[in-house]
């Protein structure tokens, strides 16, 4: 999977791995890959729901370790 860009929001706590992302976003192409890596527990639901209110594609979410890592696909 080639990744556009990506984020390192670690130690980031809700909305700001979000809010980043959605600034990201804005500034790629449609269907770039973003991937967002966190270590807020509640990343994995705030993203799916984010995904759903933006049209964006959430392509994949995985936990490896201590880290969320989450990747959107830019509508």
């Amino acid at each position: 999977m080639h990744i556009d860009k990506e984020l390192d929001t670690r130690g980031l706590n809700c909305p700001l791995p979000i809010l980043k992302a959605k600034k990201a976003l804005a500034e790629m192409l449609s269907g770039q890959l973003l991937r967002v890596v966190s270590t807020d527990a509640g990343s994995t639901r705030d993203f799916q729901a984010f995904a759903k209110q933006t049209g964006n594609e959430l392509v994949e979410q995985q936990t490896v370790g201590d880290d969320f890592i989450h990747v959107l696909k830019r509508r």
